[in-house]
């Protein structure tokens, strides 16, 4: 009778102890999901605890307790895995993003030591995405700038032969070929892609011009023109004229 009574007991220990442990899990599983683990995400991976053969552990947490309920073999405490990292998706601010959207500060204007050209010419080092206007006497002012991307790479000497404040855009038929969805054309102004000046060189399809992505100045991303951030160009516009030399390297 005594030992009926006491087997009673435990097993009813038993019980109470598993129902707390299933309650727990589920606290711990909602924790989990909470931050980003578990099944209410797809792209984690979940925990949960699995035995030597691959099998889901169960929320009686093992051992004797497991046994007394289940009437099963108690599943061993080795064969729990610990639970995976988290994997969180990287985020960012608006903030954030503005700063990587910011020229790098070796793209800003600045006087240097320069020679090599005649005073008044004009330089494009497209592996550097520097720009230079010779001044004479040693020194040049460098320009951060945008080049061809690859593909669209070139070289060779021209001349300025046109000037053009807040041009229009007409993107060529080459270009209209190889991106349908631009427009035939666009008036000038802030969003227009040639930005506030244009250099036409000789009668090339190619330009020096301004942008409304500065934060694209240092990289290769244009059709072949030269890119510059509107204050820049507008600097450079004001030094140059017709006619002035223009060497691309």
């Amino acid at each position: 009778m005594r030992e009926k009574r006491l087997f009673s007991a435990i097993a009813f220990a038993a019980t109470t102890i598993a129902a707390q442990a299933a309650l727990l899990d589920r606290a711990q599983a909602g924790s989990f999901a909470a931050q980003g683990n578990g099944p209410n995400n797809p792209n984690q991976d979940l925990y949960s605890p699995v035995d030597a053969n691959g099998s889901s552990q169960n929320a009686l947490g093992g051992g004797f307790l497991e046994m007394l309920a289940t009437g099963g073999n108690p599943t061993s405490r080795s064969a729990y895995q610990n639970p995976p990292p988290a994997r969180r998706m990287a985020t960012a601010t608006p903030g954030q993003i503005e700063m990587r959207r910011e020229v790098d500060p070796i793209y800003r204007r600045q006087e240097v030591e320069y020679s090599g050209e005649a005073p008044g010419s004009v330089v494009v080092d497209a592996n550097s995405k520097f720009l230079y206007y010779v001044k004479g006497g040693g020194r040049a002012i460098r320009y951060g700038i945008g080049v061809g991307r690859p593909g669209f790479e070139w070289s060779g000497v021209k001349t300025i032969s046109r000037k053009a404040e807040w041009p229009d855009w007409t993107p060529p038929a080459e270009m209209l070929a190889r991106r349908p969805d631009l427009p035939r054309f666009m008036p000038g102004g802030p969003d227009n892609p040639l930005g506030a000046r244009a250099l036409y060189l000789g009668s090339s399809l190619y330009r020096i011009h301004g942008t409304n992505e500065p934060y694209t100045i240092g990289q290769n991303v244009s059709s072949g023109c030269i890119r510059m951030m509107n204050e820049d160009v507008t600097d450079l516009y004001d030094r140059v004229s017709v006619g002035t030399r223009v060497v691309v390297r």
